[in-house]
């Protein structure tokens, strides 16, 4: 197999290597990738070599999650998936890979677009940042931060019943947030912010802030943003790959006076009334984005700009280093190059 090895800070090598497909076990599938996804803010991250997410492997490592591909084959005592079905997981930039059926791995059903499911996973996550929160509908939720993972909790918002705003650093990426659905987007640097903010609202003020951009200003503007008493859903990394600060993120003023909660997304989802087993792990939340694609209501594709062979991979993520914003949703093609 064909997989995308990063080697030290911007040495990424498309590298050979074996992958056994003949001889499965019964509870594993083989599945070849069709098509893979670009995570900007966080692969970009790992390919400028910035502060090290703890618990993720050294270098040499693999990149990329989000992979969508066809069953090639199934063991003998595969139930959940057959040869030809299309599939999405969590796997990386690779042309092919053997996997358990027990794996967090989502088939897609009929009429899902392909270029729509390979972002199942990372809208599953972006769903988290809502379910985290206690979302209620009717509240107003600005998101912070509008690459692909923040433009996919601006794409769910209208369809839980939130009012949306999306914050940004660029005109295009404000237009981006309009055709995925925003109520509202405006410049986080705009300093009539607070005063549009407060005409959207109402005067009732942000309820809910999604923060998925790393850098410390990003936070900064979500703690001034959100209303007293109200919620920072929290999906970035922040401070990643940042100079030290220049102030306190737990100030008394964006904090402790107003009150705020700071919930960090990760782990389960804090589900409000929890069964007997996780109600919403990431198998459920991507399955439920699903459905979401298959009744046209959700699709991610309209945010790709562009379409690479695997084999320019690289120029892709140089892209993404020079931090090109007219750069969004990336897919690399696995078959026929």
């Amino acid at each position: 197999m064909k997989i995308a090895i990063l080697h030290g800070p911007r040495n990424l090598r498309i590298e050979e290597h074996p992958l056994e497909t003949r001889n499965l076990a019964p509870d594993q599938i083989w599945v070849e990738t069709e098509i893979t996804a670009l995570k900007i803010g966080t692969d970009r991250g790992n390919y400028e070599g910035a502060e090290q997410v703890p618990g993720a492997p050294d270098f040499p490592r693999w990149v990329g999650d989000s992979n969508l591909g066809m069953v090639r084959g199934v063991g003998s005592a595969v139930t959940r998936f057959a040869v030809g079905d299309r599939v999405v997981s969590r796997y990386h930039h690779q042309s092919e890979y053997v996997a358990k059926e027990s794996e967090c791995i989502v088939k897609v059903p009929q009429g899902v677009d392909p270029e729509d499911a390979v972002y199942s996973h990372l809208y599953a996550l972006s769903s988290k940042c809502y379910r985290k929160a206690h979302f209620t509908p009717g509240e107003n939720v600005a998101v912070v931060g509008l690459g692909v993972l923040g433009l996919g909790a601006v794409a769910l918002g209208p369809l839980f019943g939130a009012r949306v705003i999306g914050l940004g650093n660029s005109p295009v990426r404000l237009e981006m947030a309009k055709r995925m659905g925003a109520h509202a987007a405006f410049l986080s640097g705009d300093p009539d912010l607070h005063n549009k903010l407060d005409e959207f609202t109402n005067g009732t003020g942000v309820d809910l802030v999604i923060l998925t951009a790393n850098p410390w200003p990003a936070y900064r503007t979500a703690v001034e943003t959100v209303r007293h008493n109200g919620r920072v859903s929290i999906v970035a990394l922040s401070g990643r790959g940042e100079k030290p600060l220049n102030f306190n993120p737990l100030a008394m003023e964006y904090f402790y006076i107003k009150g705020i909660s700071l919930i960090a997304v990760c782990e389960t989802d804090g589900y409000l009334y929890p069964s007997r087993e996780e109600r919403f792990d990431d198998a459920r939340s991507c399955e439920h984005v699903l459905s979401l694609m298959q009744g046209g209501r959700l699709e991610p594709k309209r945010l790709i700009t562009h379409r690479f062979p695997y084999t320019d991979m690289v120029e892709a993520y140089e892209m993404a280093y020079r931090r090109e914003k007219e750069m969004l949703g990336v897919i690399f093609q696995w078959k026929d190059v």
